[in-house]
């Protein structure tokens, strides 16, 4: 059953975000009076015409995800057809940029009101890029933190080994001193030939252990490394929520723009995708991880995706709506419309690439789960 819910979740999640995106175009569209000749739900080929409205035809279609939005002239190879009335082509330069933007507008906006509701009603902790940005945030009173040390590996030969010492445990004592940081830890090993060292370990760190550990060099043979041994949000105001909110969806935008670019650096330089950039098999996954922690957390992977889908379609990447905006900003400098066949052409190899990236990071995906 929980399967079953997750695939569910994963569906709505990625079709619910995809409609939202195509809904701003189609907004933007109607305002701007160029007309939608087709708003489909799925993908093609069509199944059945749902109704007929301002002239727009809603349709059903037979790959059930995501959806689409056709305007008039969008495929046009002649300039006769391109600038017929009603056309994308023929409304003016303010127009298209708008309307190519409005999807991306739509997601951005989507993932905001959920940052806002999830720091108001519950209790999100803000996402933070280093332990230094977390105590400076406490120090604001923006989080409750407490930070600890970690041991999470030991050297194989060590002494903490030699000692059994358990993985992974929260060092929060070393011969009676506490600690809350790996850099409090060494100089109270400085010296000494042995050290007792008091530990949080078990299921979630709820027994305590006390081991005596030989030393070599001042060194037992442990990986220390700053860990949250409490982490907590207040309750917030609204202008604090919307604050966090604004700054949150800054911080993940700035982080998926640095993941897209390790993602090219290392497709160049090593063939290879990296950690932590998956595809629709490992979205799949967080999606069934989130719906079994909760709705919240669902919600919060929503928000992220959302995000995320904003700034890929963004890019100036060929067959994206960066890519179309590119051309029309191309358009407004050069004060005539680019080539149309060459637009097309730039636009076809560039859905090709963006295709067979998908592909590869499906397959990686699909490595990662059998290592």
């Amino acid at each position: 059953m929980s399967f079953l819910i997750s695939a569910v979740a994963f569906f709505v999640l990625l079709t619910f975000l995809i409609l939202i995106h195509e809904l701003g175009h189609f907004f933007a569209a109607r305002k701007s009076g160029v007309t939608v000749e087709e708003f489909g739900f799925g993908l093609p080929p069509r199944a059945q015409t749902l109704f007929w409205q301002g002239g727009t035809r809603f349709s059903l279609n037979w790959i059930p995800f995501g959806g689409f939005v056709r305007l008039k002239g969008e495929g046009a190879e002649t300039e006769a057809a391109r600038k017929a009335p009603g056309s994308f082509g023929r409304a003016s330069i303010l127009s298209r940029i708008i309307i190519l933007t409005a999807g991306v507008f739509m997601n951005f906006l989507f993932a905001f009101l959920i940052f806002v509701i999830g720091f108001s009603f519950a209790h999100w902790i803000p996402t933070y890029v280093s332990y230094d940005e977390m105590k400076t945030a406490a120090d604001r009173g923006e989080i409750h933190l407490v930070l600890g040390v970690l041991i999470d590996s030991v050297t194989p030969e060590g002494t903490a080994a030699l000692a059994g010492l358990p993985i992974p445990s929260i060092l929060t004592m070393v011969d009676g001193q506490a600690v809350s940081s790996p850099e409090e830890v060494i100089p109270l090993q400085a010296g000494k030939k042995s050290v007792t060292y008091t530990l949080q370990t078990g299921e979630k760190f709820a027994q305590q252990t006390v081991l005596k550990v030989s030393l070599k060099d001042g060194k037992s043979g442990v990986a220390l490394r700053s860990f949250p041994r409490e982490l907590s949000a207040p309750l917030r105001s609204p202008l604090d929520s919307v604050l966090l909110a604004l700054r949150e969806a800054k911080v993940m935008t700035v982080q998926t723009v640095l993941g897209m670019g390790t993602l090219f650096q290392s497709l160049v330089s090593q063939g290879q995708v990296p950690e932590g950039i998956t595809g629709i098999i490992g979205i799949a996954q967080l999606t069934h991880a989130s719906v079994q922690e909760g709705f919240m957390t669902y919600l919060r992977l929503v928000a992220l995706l959302s995000l995320s889908l904003a700034v890929l379609n963004i890019l100036p990447l060929p067959a994206l709506d960066g890519g179309r905006l590119m051309f029309v900003l191309i358009e407004a400098v050069r004060r005539r419309p680019a080539n149309r066949r060459v637009e097309m052409t730039t636009n076809a190899v560039g859905f090709a690439f963006l295709i067979l990236l998908i592909v590869l990071i499906t397959y990686h995906d699909i490595l990662r789960l059998f290592i």
